[in-house]
């Protein structure tokens, strides 16, 4: 598909070792050990390629999103990314399970405001729909909250995002894009400047039969 100038195609091998770096450079303020590296992407690219989205600027890789099909026990949320990759990253996924998790949404900054982070939001959903999944659980950073924390606790800040007494550029995306917030995951990654913390959300595909 062509949007706007830019290419979205399923994920594939060939992109594994550019999309480690747009990681990696997307979000610097994480421990890499909790971000993909180009061995788990290019297991992912062969395990389940038609739910994971890449877009394309020419051939050079702008932005992603990516995801698994997993159990999730909502009574029982409190889990770290690294939980659900598993070994390799795919070892937790299977075409048969319910949810769809978004491990991952990178747009590189210079691309930012031009719609790709919605339009890779709408491919997912796309996909819990093509497969008849519940919906999408992820874990969404908070990286808004590194300005707010010498004055308040995770917890408030994220109560306010969700007022719309603040705003917060990714949780308030989210928002806007029908996810809700389900509470707060504490060491769901390793950043420390939002100490560790990172927001559960979930939306539901209202298209589901069971």
């Amino acid at each position: 598909m062509e949007k706007s100038g830019l290419r979205y195609v399923h994920l594939a091998v060939e992109h594994a070792e550019a999309l480690e770096e747009l990681e990696l450079s997307t979000f610097d303020t994480i421990d890499p050990s909790d971000l993909y590296d180009a061995h788990e992407l290019t297991c992912l690219a062969e395990a389940f390629p038609e739910g994971n989205f890449v877009v394309l600027d020419g051939d050079k890789a702008i932005g992603m999103g990516l995801g698994i099909f997993v159990e999730f026990d909502f009574e029982h949320a409190d889990h770290r990314l690294n939980d659900i990759l598993g070994e390799d990253g795919i070892e937790n996924h299977s075409i048969d399970h319910p949810w769809y998790y978004g491990t991952d949404i990178s747009v590189r900054p210079a691309y930012r405001g031009r719609g790709v982070g919605r339009q890779l939001y709408e491919l997912r959903k796309g996909c819990v729909r093509k497969f008849n999944k519940k919906g999408i659980v992820a874990g969404g950073v908070i990286p808004g909250y590194r300005n707010h924390k010498a004055e308040m606790s995770a917890e408030d800040y994220v109560a306010k995002v969700v007022a719309g007494d603040l705003y917060d550029p990714t949780t308030t995306f989210q928002i806007e894009n029908g996810f809700e917030v389900l509470g707060l995951l504490s060491g769901y990654v390793d950043d420390p400047s939002v100490n560790n913390y990172s927001t559960l959300i979930r939306w539901n595909n209202t298209d589901y039969h069971a």
